[in-house]
């Protein structure tokens, strides 16, 4: 399968596992930590884990800018991972005396991980610019390096926890990952760079024909992916209450043992993907096959009606006793939970990317991407603004909120669908 593919896409696929491994096993004790560490209340937790997602997601804008612009994709991509190193490094020497390391290692973790984020994206999609047809299956290659990662990181945190008994050990582990990550990418850089070299020859007299003919088609493009950034805010507000509320919600009220402690949930979104991912993958070519696949953004239209479904079951675990912050409910509330989380991503991301790499202007792909990013960056801010009230009221109230904003973004959808529909072809 992977003969029809360009060279290049499995170096991406190893460099990005290893990087979202440092990244995830980071965010699986990222709450725990300042909850165990620092003894923070959870209104101060809330703004730390709003802000620092946000301005990962937030500063892959100024990252598309930087390797359209600047630095090109290579560099900042290196520039991006040497920053995420010194970032766990700095978390790791962290502690209640030595606060301001925390604080650091947030920075320099959050901007390299904006920088290097939106760049490989888009080097995916460049890597496909001979074969536009395999872009999908492209996206959905590097989304399972992503979930490979991820699905490692929260193991990798239960068992150096239970070791160790402290935190800091996982953000060492995290910098090592991400050292693997850099040393990959080295390994095959030269790909990438004559492929850079190759699009900005290619670029300039593509977009004066584009510019000089479809001025106004280049707009309409921008408005539809600005639109579709609005509505994925409210499908990231809820998701990333995987590292806040429902860490809480497993910290709290579920049933504890060593083998499921509060981080080791995390586990189960990228373990999810990795088997609901080909399935998926396989449905929609039958489909496809019979004329019938429904469109990306119906799709998404699809993954906001199931994220809500999700936030429904919360409801119901906490009217059953999760409203008692008392460790007496079963794993499979949790479980299950992530298991629609995880059709809802599937149904979403790793398409939003291919979404956007499709329909975006080619010279400012790399803004488009970082902005892609960036609405992921408002959702995970208003995650962690919303779980500062995850203790003020009822943990079934603090759900019904969250299912009446998928609710209302799946409207949306329905509202702009011949408008978003236009470009997905």
């Amino acid at each position: 399968m992977l003969k029809k593919h360009p060279k290049g896409i499995m170096n991406l696929f190893f460099t990005e596992m290893w990087e979202r491994f440092g990244f995830y096993i980071m965010m699986a004790v990222f709450v725990l930590y300042m909850d165990k560490q620092f003894g923070w209340e959870d209104s101060v937790k809330g703004d730390f884990y709003g802000l620092f997602l946000g301005a990962v997601y937030f500063i892959p804008i100024l990252g598309g800018w930087f390797g359209d612009k600047l630095f090109g994709r290579v560099d900042t991509i290196r520039a991006g991972s040497l920053a995420m190193i010194a970032g766990y490094v700095s978390l790791a020497l962290s502690s209640l005396d030595t606060i301001y390391f925390f604080y650091t290692g947030l920075f320099l973790v959050a901007f390299g991980t904006g920088i290097f984020k939106v760049n490989i994206a888009v080097l995916i999609g460049d890597l496909y610019h001979e074969k536009p047809q395999l872009k999908d299956a492209g996206f959905n290659i590097y989304y399972m390096g992503v979930n490979i990662g991820a699905t490692i990181a929260p193991v990798t945190a239960t068992i150096l926890g239970s070791i160790y008994g402290n935190y800091n050990i996982s953000f060492w582990a995290a910098a090592l990952g991400m050292t693997l990550s850099l040393i990959i990418f080295e390994t095959g850089k030269n790909h990438f760079r004559n492929l850079e070299a190759i699009i900005k020859a290619k670029t300039p007299e593509k977009s004066v024909k584009e510019n000089a003919a479809n001025g106004a088609e280049e707009t309409q493009r921008i408005i539809t992916l600005l639109i579709l950034f609005v509505i994925v805010i409210f499908f990231w507000i809820g998701f990333y209450q995987n590292g806040f509320a429902l860490t809480l919600f497993a910290e709290r009220s579920t049933i504890e043992s060593d083998i499921l402690r509060p981080e080791t949930y995390q586990f189960f979104n990228p373990f999810f993907i990795l088997i609901l991912t080909p399935v998926l993958l396989s449905f929609f070519n039958i489909l496809a096959r019979r004329g019938t696949e429904p469109s990306t953004p119906r799709k998404i239209l699809l993954g906001m009606l199931i994220m809500g479904l999700s936030m429904v079951i919360m409801v119901i675990a906490s009217l059953n006793g999760g409203n008692l912050d008392q460790n007496i409910m079963s794993p499979m509330w949790l479980i299950s939970t992530y298991f629609v989380v995880t059709l809802a991503e599937i149904l979403i991301s790793p398409m939003g990317l291919s979404f956007v790499s499709k329909v975006a202007p080619a010279r400012v792909q790399g803004v488009m991407m970082g902005c892609w990013f960036g609405a992921t960056a408002l959702g995970s801010y208003g995650s962690g603004l919303l779980g500062k009230y995850y203790s003020d009221f009822a943990h079934h109230e603090y759900f019904i909120v969250l299912t009446g904003l998928l609710i209302f973004s799946a409207i949306l959808v329905i509202l702009f669908i011949k408008k978003l529909e236009r470009f997905s072809a």
